[in-house]
């Protein structure tokens, strides 16, 4: 029998003005060959919100600095289960969106856990990412920005 960490986590769906979505190029340190991109964010810090906890990590990720309410009310959640660097994770999710209209990203806010397995980011475009053969989380993003931001429409 597998045995679950639970966790709480708080992600960002990143958009700028083109439509583009920004995704981190991850890769586990317990399985080097399973790689995939994913959403800024990450753990809720006992005693913290949600929506604190995603725009923290949304300033130690990118280096953009936001107040929480800028962020406004989760737009989805889902609960998910997978391995990290040898655990089973069992998560619970709340996804904001936020656009911007521009922003370079600046990664010297990561933690150890992110330089350990973060390597590089990128703007994508959801046709792009519609198409693309690579790993991505969470699975059907593009039909997700869609239903929660119009699909390709920026700010």
């Amino acid at each position: 029998m597998t045995s679950f960490i639970s966790r709480r986590a708080a992600r960002v769906l990143l958009r700028d003005r083109a439509g583009r979505v920004l995704l981190f190029a991850g890769r586990d340190p317990g399985r080097p060959e399973h790689r995939y991109w994913f959403t800024p964010g990450g753990g809720v810090e006992p005693g913290e919100t949600e929506v604190s906890a995603a725009a923290r990590e949304l300033a130690e990720e990118t280096g953009l600095v936001i107040e929480p309410p800028a962020l406004g009310e989760p737009v989805w959640h889902e609960s998910t289960e997978f391995p990290y660097d040898g655990r089973w994770y069992r998560q619970e999710q709340s996804y904001f969106l936020l656009r911007v209209g521009a922003w370079e990203v600046d990664t010297a806010g990561f933690t150890a856990v992110e330089r350990a397995g973060i390597e590089g980011h990128r703007w994508w475009p959801l046709g792009e990412l519609a198409v693309t053969a690579e790993r991505y989380y969470p699975a059907g993003l593009p039909d997700l920005l869609a239903r929660v931001d119009g699909g390709e429409s920026g700010c």
